[in-house]
């Protein structure tokens, strides 16, 4: 993609996101050694990275329908919700995955697609026409708060009533016996209080409880979500009254407490100038490389007045501009179709939907391996290997979770294409590949498969699942069908 196909957007910075694109066409392989470019049209469907469509409880009937004719699904991996308690736990014991027809149709065709699954559980109902708590916890004896919503009457719990943590601790863990799939879920937000469960606006019965309430629900997700990752928006105002402001003192600390324990970033206010400020820029840089960043894009182009951003907006696509430019400063892994949102994407600005494919998130490949074309049985053989990481975003490998499961690998294909030999190198960490830094292993291996000739083949395995290939690889090349880059012959005797 050339950069002259980009439109000019002055006030956006637009020569920022041109050069970003130039950066995305592959270079061309010297001679005499075996090099691999960057494929920067190939979709990667990878844990914590790409693109996340947003779900609801209650989908329009076309819901699934319009984004095939969109093409969304070229895309999209994962299937986001931000959904009410109510709706997951309409009755004491009772859970919406089982009961709920509307939710099930929403699982089954996400599973149709291969979408994996993503979660924020609300409990706050302010500004929602309908009570986002289920009747029964109130009925239980929990203490809260009643707020209208224009003709609406509705009600929201007190988040430091003993009552509610024990009955939203049941939940949470019922939650977790049918969502802590690393199979089916990529994400959960482990917070959900405040207004839209952002985190913000936490209205309690003593306000000396924030820090006791904000440890008690980041643990509570901890203690039961063992395999998939958890996330916390980096609100200015997390667990506050306030819904805005200047920076609470507190709010860094208690965020980076989380982050210590293993949550990742995410930040729901992408492209709002004022929302997405220095404090919020200033928190994602101290994290870069430690923790990933997902991204939610902040303004709701149908029903709220952009042009007011200082960054003098005047088209939707102005919009997508200022989000995607806030996504490549902040090193985003994840970008968001937002329902109302998704079909600009597709329509007016994919020349940002394919750079965000060609340079976002984490996007590995072996940019240049050296193999013996000749292997002796029960003898020592040296391999070299660069890797790099052609994406602006990070591979987090290190997460307390993952606890650097992913490693480089080679593998002895036979004339049938299975494995007969996988040779995983101990010392690389994709976590340790930064956006087009090579990084050169020197690797020693010994062939104890029969004689014969092979092929060599190249993944980033999962040490936990039999050091299958675990990540997508961004490589132009020939994979195996269970996703083995091929490289070279070899002849073992």
């Amino acid at each position: 993609m050339s950069t002259s196909e980009l439109p000019r957007r002055t006030v956006l910075g637009a020569s920022a996101t041109a050069a970003l694109l130039a950066s995305a066409e592959p270079a061309h392989a010297s001679s005499g050694t075996q090099r691999f470019e960057h494929d920067p049209a190939r979709v990667l469907r990878n844990p914590l990275s790409g693109w996340v469509l947003y779900g609801t409880g209650k989908p329009a009937d076309d819901f699934w329908s319009h984004y095939d004719d969109l093409g969304v699904f070229e895309y999209a991996q994962t299937l986001y919700f931000r959904i009410g308690w109510h709706l997951l736990n309409p009755a004491e014991g009772v859970y919406g995955w089982d009961v709920d027809p509307t939710l099930r149709w929403m699982l089954d065709n996400a599973r149709q697609r291969g979408l994996k699954l993503a979660f924020r559980v609300v409990v706050d109902s302010r500004d929602k026409s309908e009570s986002f708590t289920p009747a029964w916890v109130r009925e239980a004896g929990v203490q809260g708060y009643e707020t209208q919503t224009g003709s609406a009457t509705v009600w929201s719990p007190y988040p430091d009533d003993p009552r509610f943590q024990e009955l939203y601790a049941r939940f949470v863990e019922a939650f977790a016996a049918r969502f802590d799939d690393e199979e089916q879920v990529d994400f959960v937000d482990g917070y959900g209080l405040g207004k839209w469960g952002e985190g913000h606006s936490v209205r309690y019965l003593d306000e000396t409880s924030r820090r006791a309430v904000f440890d008690w629900i980041v643990d509570l997700y901890l203690r039961h979500f063992r395999q998939v990752p958890l996330a916390l928006n980096y609100h200015r105002m997390i667990g506050t009254s306030k819904d805005w402001g200047d920076p609470d003192p507190l709010s860094a600390e208690l965020l980076e407490s989380a982050f210590e324990k293993g949550y990742v970033l995410r930040h729901d206010a992408f492209g709002m100038t004022d929302y997405y400020g220095q404090w919020e820029k200033d928190l994602a840089a101290r994290w870069r490389y430690r923790r990933p960043i997902l991204f939610e894009g902040g303004w709701v182009t149908k029903s709220h007045d952009f042009s007011v951003d200082p960054r003098g907006y005047e088209t939707v696509a102005d919009v997508r501009y200022g989000e995607f430019e806030d996504a490549q400063e902040a090193h985003v892994d994840a970008l968001d179709l937002r329902v109302g949102e998704t079909d600009s994407w597709f329509t007016e600005v994919p020349e940002l939907r394919d750079a965000f494919v060609a340079r976002g998130g984490y996007r590995l490949l072996p940019s240049e391996v050296r193999v013996p074309d000749r292997l002796r049985h029960g003898r020592s053989a040296e391999l070299r290997h660069t890797w790099t990481n052609a994406g602006w975003g990070f591979c987090p490998n290190d997460l307390p979770l993952w606890n650097f499961r992913y490693r480089a690998a080679f593998a002895l294909l036979d004339q049938e294409g299975r494995v007969a030999q996988v040779f995983v190198d101990p010392g690389t960490d994709p976590s340790q590949w930064r956006s087009d830094r090579p990084v050169e292993y020197r690797f020693t291996v010994c062939a104890t498969v029969r004689s014969g000739n092979y092929r060599w083949a190249a993944a980033v395995v999962d040490t936990t699942r039999q050091n299958r290939p675990g990540l997508r690889l961004a490589a132009r090349g020939e994979f195996s069908d269970d996703g083995w880059l091929l490289l070279g012959r070899v002849d073992v005797r």
